[in-house]
């Protein structure tokens, strides 16, 4: 198997090699000059020179140029001609309001460090430090100890360095609610200056960009420096969810996946006002999300995850593989695609071994037989009468005006036998995309959301002895509330009917099958069969088998990506 991936890479590379060679002399003979506007905003002026100069100097046949704007300005910019607008998430959300097409390319991960040598260092990473005695900590000038952080009877002091950068503090007093972080001395002008100091300092600790705190030529963490947890819903302890501070691949996936506070963490897009079709700025795209990662780091910016770098990859292609003729003229998009193949196989690689190591032991401990049966469309069940929600639940209003709603057939089959339900009360008030149940398979959870508005008036008591329930009668003794709602006119419509429902079903069967692509482990004996590699079935209760890490990634990949394209779809 390694002997054929090496073969693949090979003959990829050397066929981009080739095919970006003869578009660059057909260019040179024809005289023409391709060019890529990047519109940024003034916090990504070093970004965007960096990227700039990398793709020049790669592609000398093509013109770069930069234009520096305020976030309120980006829409306007992007509005004249075929450029590309590089921004910040906080500023995409505040300053532009009209639909645009972005992709991410990048992020901003604030995150506080400490001294791996502290003498509480085992106490600290089992309970994490409280986020609101974090808060009264910062903002008293007073407090020097551990012993004001979290639960310890060990006296020991705590000193707090800070870098010399207005956006991080900010970023801080935010994330705490505090107005001002009133902590004196202990500053530093550069970010090497403060690690090198908290590197000699077991009593330290402080915020710091994460790209500045990774090794380059190691890829993990800096030597002598540890995460400091956060303990997010101050209990005093890391709960699962909490658990991602342990390495760096763990805490780059947890930041993915929305378990680090989103208000350390701003997204970088590149944005446009449509999707992007000429084949010079879809090749330029392409390299920043690949190619271009490796220059992130230099700006202080954090790179994208192997599977992040494919959705962004697939996000840009998504409207030009078929509309842009592979011809003569567009030799660069047909390299950079080349470029991209090359790229996908490496990431894959190194994706299934880290993940082969990482989720060995839960594979070995829990996974169940497989039954015999296939998962296919035609076993499914879809009454008719029901709503149906893109996020798998379905919804019923029978004569009194009451909603019944429930899972559907396709989600129970593909999660297996569910063992427990954590549901909500009635007399507890709830909107349409909301989370309103979670699932719940040995330990295992998906969250899942409202198809209705409204009142919950009553919860199946049938589900609180045998979740399984839903298994075994999806629609009709597993309902899960009865709601009263609130806005069923003008949320009626956004339903599915039952024929509409199976069209939907047969683009979810190819969704799944993309998923189970990406993220399972073909080359472990333990998931073999759950997918036939020659497009064979899908076996039943797919997810049985697959530990909780894989059960996040459908949540993220799967699940609230229905939730959140409603309206482009209508």
């Amino acid at each position: 198997m390694k002997r054929v991936f090496v073969l693949l890479i090979s003959f990829l590379l050397a066929a981009y090699s080739d095919v970006n060679c003869k578009a660059q002399d057909q260019m040179k003979k024809a005289g023409a000059q391709e060019s890529v506007q990047i519109i940024y905003t003034p916090e990504l002026a070093g970004l965007a020179k960096k990227l700039a100069d990398e793709y020049a100097r790669r592609n000398p046949e093509i013109k770069v140029s930069l234009l520096e704007t305020d976030p309120e300005n980006m829409p306007v910019a992007l509005s004249e001609g075929n450029s590309i607008g590089l921004i910040a998430g906080n500023s995409l959300e505040n300053s532009i309001k009209e639909p645009v097409w972005k992709t991410v390319v990048g992020r901003d991960i604030i995150v506080p460090v400490i001294n791996a040598g502290n003498p509480l260092i085992d106490e600290i990473l089992k309970q994490g430090i409280s986020t609101d005695k974090l808060g009264k900590f910062l903002g008293n000038q007073s407090a020097e100890n551990w012993e004001a952080l979290f639960s310890t009877q060990k006296a020991s002091p705590a000193h707090y360095y800070i870098l010399n950068d207005e956006s991080i503090e900010k970023e801080i007093e935010g994330f705490v609610n505090i107005s001002a972080v009133n902590k004196e001395g202990n500053r530093f002008n550069t970010p090497a200056e403060m690690l090198s100091a908290i590197k000699s300092d077991p009593s330290a600790f402080g915020f710091l960009r994460l790209a500045d705190i990774v090794d380059p030529e190691t890829q993990s963490l800096a030597s002598g420096i540890k995460l400091l947890p956060l303990d997010r819903n101050n209990n005093g302890t890391l709960d699962f969810p909490e658990e991602i501070y342990a390495d760096l691949n763990s805490f780059t996936r947890g930041v993915w996946i929305g378990k680090y506070p989103k208000s350390l963490v701003k997204n970088i897009y590149t944005v446009s006002s449509v999707q992007p079709e000429n084949s010079t700025t879809t090749a330029f795209l392409l390299w920043v999300v690949t190619g271009g990662q490796g220059f992130l780091p230099a700006s202080g910016y954090s790179d994208l995850m192997a599977s992040e770098r494919q959705n962004s990859v697939a996000n840009i292609t998504n409207a030009n593989i078929a509309a842009v003729p592979v011809m003569a003229g567009s030799s660069i998009f047909r390299s950079a695609l080349l470029a991209i193949l090359a790229i996908i196989a490496l990431t894959v690689i190194a994706q299934l071994i880290i993940k082969f190591y990482r989720n060995l032991k839960y594979a070995e401990e829990t996974i169940v037989p497989l039954t015999e049966n296939a998962l296919v469309q035609e076993s499914l069940v879809v009454p008719a009468g029901l709503y149906f929600d893109k996020t798998h639940t379905w919804a019923f209003m029978d004569q009194e005006g009451i909603v019944t709603t429930g899972v559907d057939d396709f989600l129970q089959h593909v999660t297996g036998k569910i063992t427990r339900l954590k549901l909500k009360t009635a007399g507890k008030k709830i909107k349409k995309g909301e989370q309103f149940l979670s699932i719940v398979q040995n330990g295992k959870q998906l969250d899942l959301y409202s198809p209705v508005s409204g009142t919950i008036v009553e919860t199946n008591g049938l589900l609180e002895n045998d979740a399984s329930v839903i298994n075994s009668s999806p629609y009709r003794d597993g309902w899960i509330y009865k709601i009263e709602p609130t806005n069923w006119t003008r949320e009626n419509p956004l339903l599915f009917m039952a024929d509409r429902q199976k069209q939907f079903i047969k683009k979810e069967f190819t969704r799944l099958r993309d998923f189970l692509a990406t993220n399972l482990k073909s080359d472990m004996e333990s998931y073999s069969q759950v997918v036939l590699q020659d497009g064979g079935e899908i076996r039943d209760g797919v997810l049985s088998s697959l530990g909780p890490e894989v059960w996040e990634d459908f949540q993220t990949s799967f699940i609230d990506p229905s939730k959140k394209v409603w309206f482009y779809e209508i």
